[in-house]
């Protein structure tokens, strides 16, 4: 599994032409084998979610396995927000990866030594 990020900036223009600060924008997206195809196909995981937001009403879905292997784009206001979202989405993708391991050991024996 590869996970590829990409920051972009554009300059943000008010109404009349005057500079208006920045935007930022964060795409993400993992490369899988078609072997981790296979398993997120077999258990059906493409819905599965990774990361959860915070609104006033509680928490709602953020990103999911298919948002992930399919690329997903966000819009941003600030860079400190773009960097929060980046170590998110890094820490999203060891969950996938460990989630892609259990799958895999479905029909299998662990032996751990005590």
């Amino acid at each position: 599994m590869k996970l590829t990020i990409r920051r972009d900036q554009a300059a943000k223009k008010g109404m009349f032409g005057g500079h208006k600060g920045m935007r930022f924008s964060l795409y993400c997206r993992v490369e899988i084998s078609s072997e981790e195809q296979a398993l997120i196909d077999k258990y059906k995981v493409q819905e599965h979610v990774l990361t959860w937001r915070e609104t006033s009403n509680g928490q709602i879905p953020g990103m999911t396995v298919g948002d992930l292997t399919q690329g997903k784009t966000w819009e941003l206001e600030d860079v400190t927000t773009l960097l929060n979202n980046e170590e998110v989405i890094k820490d999203a993708c060891q969950d996938f990866k460990a989630l892609l391991q259990i799958m895999a050991s479905f029909g299998g024996e662990e032996v751990i030594e005590i």
